[in-house]
């Protein structure tokens, strides 16, 4: 993510804490202070604040060696104020595997609690508990705050609220009996109705269950989206959806030339080539960040990106789809025998699910 800071790779994962992440430890010295804690109660509770987010990370990390386990690379992990994010290369599909992988990190923070709770005494009663914890974290509580809120980030973990890991959990479940579309539906629904519980209880307690609602909802339904799009794709090859007429430009051209084409035609994406040979693309955002820096007599050769992405004519689209929407700005080369027999980005991929999702209503209407 922009504005992350690289800790360092732990099992080959890439380990980052974004900036923002700052703006809770001032937030958290501020409001002590404000409560009159003296400096070093003030330290205990950022040393709490990192401590809770080692746990955070460890969460994540349980997650990534589970994934691990089914061949499934975690790119890295992200600590943000809201808690952590690790990017895996792909959701798995198989519920035992979803299964595992969900709970492999609420697993984490029952084990932490565990641990903590092997070297701590819980009180019993709840008016001595509410004492011990009532002036802020200090020395003599640091362990059962830090058992507390292990415990209570597992069980949160696991509210069937799609796409938290207690929603996936529910997918893979309902996966074992329907199909994974159907599965996704319901556990997205499901997670929306209780992120509107999250959003009303926010209003009225804690703002950042309004944070975490909104989160839900707006994730239930990408995900909603994104595997309904994947089986409608079932059983397409590239081939199928390809465009064998794609708009070119010379890498020797001016930028002047690019910029006639974007206004001359709906294009967005351009195939740059050199005596025919392909050699990068251009897009849109690309051209106009180079107008804006380098004016429209800059050589297109010095503003294209070089990186081609090829694709395979017979692959199958649900097979490359992840991929190509981390490439979704860019115009994907179509290849069959080692010769170029067409290009494809995300827009024309969108519009053939457009069409494809008109006539499966027809036909589920007739």
């Amino acid at each position: 993510m922009k504005g992350s800071l690289k800790l360092g790779k732990i099992a080959g994962i890439g380990l980052y804490v974004h900036w923002t992440f700052t703006l809770l430890i001032i937030f958290i010295i501020f409001a002590n202070y404000k409560n009159g804690q003296n400096p070093i109660q003030i330290l205990w509770s950022v040393l709490f604040i990192l401590s809770v987010f080692v746990t955070v990370f460890l969460h994540e990390l349980g997650h990534a060696l589970a994934a691990k386990n089914y061949h499934i690379n975690t790119k890295d992990i992200t600590l943000l104020p809201i808690g952590g994010l690790a990017r895996l290369d792909r959701i798995p599909e198989k519920p035992i595997e979803e299964l595992v992988v969900a709970f492999a990190g609420p697993l984490v923070n029952i084990a932490l609690a565990f641990l903590t709770g092997l070297f701590i005494i819980i009180p019993s009663d709840s008016n001595e508990l509410m004492a011990q914890l009532s002036n802020g974290v200090n020395a003599d509580n640091f362990f059962l705050n830090f058992f507390i809120v292990n415990f209570w980030l597992a069980l949160f973990n696991l509210i069937p609220a799609f796409p938290m890991d207690g929603g996936r959990v529910l997918r893979a479940l309902l996966s074992f009996k329907l199909e994974r579309t159907v599965a996704t539906k319901i556990a997205a629904r499901i997670g929306q109705f209780i992120a509107v519980g999250f959003i009303l209880l926010g209003f009225l307690y804690n703002p950042f269950l309004v944070i975490i609602g909104i989160f839900v909802i707006i994730g239930a339904q990408v995900e909603s989206d994104s595997i309904e799009s994947k089986h409608i794709l079932k059983g397409y090859k590239v081939r199928d959806v390809l465009m064998r007429q794609y708009p070119k430009i010379d890498a020797h051209e001016k930028l002047k030339k690019a910029i006639d084409l974007l206004l001359d035609s709906q294009n967005k994406n351009f195939l740059v080539t050199d005596n025919t040979i392909p050699v990068g693309t251009l897009n849109r955002d690309q051209i106009i960040k180079a107008l804006a820096k380098n004016g429209e007599d800059e050589t297109i050769l010095n503003v294209m990106d070089s990186n081609l992405i090829f694709l395979e004519a017979d692959s199958l689209i649900e097979n490359v789809f992840e991929d190509m929407y981390k490439n979704k700005s860019t115009l994907m080369l179509v290849m069959e025998n080692n010769e170029l027999i067409g290009t494809l980005d995300t827009e024309n991929l969108l519009e053939f699910i457009l069409i494809k999702e008109v006539h499966l209503k027809k036909d589920h209407a007739a």
